[in-house]
């Protein structure tokens, strides 16, 4: 395969089973769920499964045992199976860039059978993994004593969501150094972050496979520049997680301390290697490989299960149903836990980022959806912010609920009552509720579908496992999108005008540059 060539061609256009989907949406659209329960005793087991600690409830969503059968049906023609077998077989897919997309290797163990242009892979990783984690160790016998006490995290993008979300969702696993994160380009951030830190024992780590990312550098040389200037070492204080060598040593880091990862790792895909090192020292190596068994429990699952039962590519197909035949073109995520509350901004990423696509891997355009608009908060507070919407708007929007029957807290009384929203506004949606009368502003309609997430515990592995779930579901509706999932050249071109803008910000004139009249009018009245 060569770079730019449709890896497996598949158009949805052109797919007898769309078709036949296309046919059931007319049918079903308007399908009430609640007279399918009272129909089908067997409902809830049909569109349920379980995985090692989850168990996912669909039954709520519209659709039925026909739906599924021919859901599967056009996996099957899409040959999904196949799709799957070249995602772990180090297939080049992404064709933009010629890369294999491997990150499951990062959680991979011996025998796992990663393999890229015929080399395994493992060893190396392995070698990386062990020498991260021995850091870590340091890092912790440092925190023992004192001399470490905060570590920050420069990044951006993948090198940012990711890790800030686990970190934050394992809270009750931190064991070492606490973790504080940077990445917006405004310097308030940065500053906001450092005001409470005392330079001599906060280590700074720079996520940057390139070394030359503007927001992360920008952010980077302040933050050096703080730790030298309030007595802190640069040589022992500064970590890096990046190939530029070079780029590393010239800012000061030593190879020791320098961590990096090859380009079958995409940035969004990355938290599991030394991208994920403030993971690693926030909550120690034993936790941080429970983490990441954990994903590789669904990586197992995904590669050795039937599309019958294989719950990322159910999943999937579930998303395609509710974008591409029933039109619903937003997906709320609403985890009722409060430690998850940056998953829906890491989703936002890891989804949209991936698939917001409208060019096919044969260069031409779609005309199907490629992503729901994915968004969302911690409940309760949600219930108290756009929930409004939910249940009375005049669109629907699915939801995923993300609960954990063990508490996250020593309150248990308020997890009781956590969990009890969760199935109450689940069950509102569903259920709804006729209008008193003269009162038609309290009719909830209902019939709204959502998906229910049970986990045991918000733990390592069930969070590995959450990440990874969707990282395939992400994967398989891209191949049946037939687009290009791993790239991101969306991000450029607004990156790219952004550096020719900002000598003009700084005062320097440019008589060639051209800008549309209102972009020209806000420059002006930005430089006076």
């Amino acid at each position: 395969m060569t770079n730019g060539q449709a890896w497996r061609p598949f158009r949805l256009s052109e797919s007898e089973a769309q078709m036949r989907l296309e046919a059931l949406a007319l049918e079903k659209r308007d399908m009430d769920v609640r007279d399918a329960f009272a129909q089908d005793a067997s409902r809830v087991e049909t569109l349920s499964w379980d995985l090692d600690g989850l168990h996912v409830d669909a039954s709520k969503q519209r659709w039925d045992a026909e739906v599924k059968d021919a859901l599967i049906a056009l996996g099957e023609e899409a040959d999904l199976s196949g799709a799957i077998a070249d995602l772990f077989g180090g297939v080049k897919l992404n064709t933009t860039e010629g890369r294999a997309v491997l990150h499951m290797a990062l959680r991979g163990e011996d025998g796992d059978g990663f393999e890229v242009d015929g080399q395994n892979v493992l060893p190396e990783v392995l070698e990386v993994r062990g020498r991260m984690l021995d850091f870590v160790d340091k890092v912790h016998a440092l925190h023992a004593k004192g001399e470490v006490t905060d570590v920050v995290n420069i990044g951006i993008g993948g090198s940012d969501l990711g890790p800030a979300m686990a970190a934050k969702a394992l809270r009750r696993f931190s064991c070492g150094p606490q973790c504080h994160f940077v990445s917006n380009v405004d310097g308030a951030h940065v500053a906001s972050v450092l005001q409470d830190l005392e330079p001599q024992t906060t280590m700074i780590v720079v996520v940057s496979k390139t070394f030359t990312t503007q927001e992360t550098m920008a952010n980077a040389h302040i933050a050096k520049s703080w730790l030298e200037t309030g007595g802190g070492t640069a040589s022992k204080q500064l970590v890096a997680v990046s190939t530029n060598l070079e780029g590393t040593r010239a800012f000061g880091i030593s190879e020791d301390q320098t961590f990096g990862f090859e380009n079958w790792v995409g940035g969004r895909y990355s938290m599991w290697g030394p991208v994920g090192v403030c993971i690693a020292l926030s909550i120690g190596s034993e936790h941080f490989k429970a983490f990441l068994a954990g994903a590789r429990v669904v990586d197992q699952h995904v590669r050795h299960t039937s599309l019958e039962e294989n719950v990322p590519v159910l999943l999937a197909l579930l998303g395609h149903w509710n974008q591409n035949a029933l039109r619903f073109r937003s997906h709320a995520v609403l985890p009722y836990a409060e430690d998850l509350g940056r998953l829906p901004a890491y989703l936002q990423q890891a989804d949209m980022e991936s698939n917001g696509k409208f060019v096919g891997r044969d260069g031409k355009p779609v005309s199907w959806n490629t992503g729901a608009v994915v968004w969302g908060e911690p409940g309760t507070n949600s219930q108290h912010a756009f929930f409004q919407l939910l249940h009375q708007g005049t669109e629907i929007h699915p939801v995923d609920f993300v609960a954990f029957k063990t508490p996250t807290s020593e309150h248990e009384g308020m997890h009781r009552m956590l969990l009890a929203n969760a199935l109450a506004q689940a069950e509102a949606l569903l259920q709804g509720r006729k209008a008193p009368e003269g009162e038609p502003h309290r009719f909830f309609p209902g019939n709204r579908p959502s998906t229910f997430f049970l986990f045991d515990d918000l733990s390592p592995n069930s969070l590995g496992m959450l990440v990874a779930l969707h990282e395939h579901r992400i994967f398989v509706q891209g191949v049946l999108w037939g687009i290009a999932s791993f790239d991101q050249w969306g991000v450029e071109l607004g990156k790219a005008m952004a550096n020719a803008l900002l000598p003009e910000l700084e005062g320097k004139h440019n008589d060639e540059t051209c800008h549309d009249p209102s972009t020209a009018s806000l420059v002006k009245r930005l430089v006076g």
